[in-house]
């Protein structure tokens, strides 16, 4: 059984400043400070969470014949209150337009993508509830794709 294994190097820049060094040299800032200069370690995950997603949706559109003109999504968290502070619930909403793009073909490439294709999803725990949203362009009221899933 082959493995895929993945590494990331991080080193402590001094105040809650860390580097991180992926295996391809790709650099990532992580700043927990009250002065930010990159990201928190929360942000990361949703970041690698939404792009994860968004990747997945962008690859079945194209594949279904119905690529995307736009698209983007927005990625929210809720923290529990207490230490650890854990997300319990999160919310990824997908704003999408293109020729041909319906509701259904977009809910079903992030169905897809959530319970399938993306590896990110699938590496958080079971314990947080990860919502997903659709939402056009134009549209501001967002619609839940499906139920929940735990």
């Amino acid at each position: 059984m082959a493995t895929n294994k993945k590494t990331l190097q991080v080193t402590w820049l001094g105040e809650q400043r860390y580097l991180g060094v992926s295996e391809s040299g790709h650099q990532l800032l992580i700043d927990n400070s009250p002065v930010k200069v990159g990201v928190s370690p929360m942000e990361a995950l949703l970041g690698a969470l939404a792009t994860c997603t968004a990747y997945d949706v962008v690859e079945i559109m194209k594949k279904r014949r119905t690529p995307l003109s736009s698209y983007r999504i927005e990625v929210e968290g809720l923290r529990a209150e207490t230490d650890p502070k854990r997300y319990t619930h999160i919310t990824v909403r997908h704003i999408a337009a293109g020729a041909g793009v319906s509701a259904e073909a977009l809910e079903k490439a992030a169905h897809l993508s959530h319970e399938k294709y993306c590896s990110v999803a699938a590496s958080i725990s079971s314990e947080i509830t990860v919502e997903t949203q659709l939402e056009s362009p134009t549209d501001s009221s967002a619609s839940p794709a499906g139920a929940p899933s735990a």
